[in-house]
């Protein structure tokens, strides 16, 4: 039986490569998705797209059936 190996969470500095990232992933996609490709938890992920003023997209939100 193979061993689970948690993913370790990166922490602190973001990289242009994760922001770019986080810029073209957030609107449209789960948070806990994006957080989990950055292996960042989810609420940096969520505070950090706050700072940067991102939002999910209207239709991304209608999809969940919000907004």
């Amino acid at each position: 039986m193979a061993k689970k190996t948690k993913k370790r969470l990166v922490r602190g500095v973001w990289s242009k490569s994760d922001l770019n990232t986080l810029k073209k992933l957030f609107p449209s996609n789960p948070t806990a998705r994006i957080a989990g490709r950055l292996g960042r938890p989810t609420d940096a992920v969520k505070k950090k797209a706050s700072r940067m003023g991102l939002r999910k997209s209207k239709r991304y939100l209608k999809s969940l059936g919000r907004a």
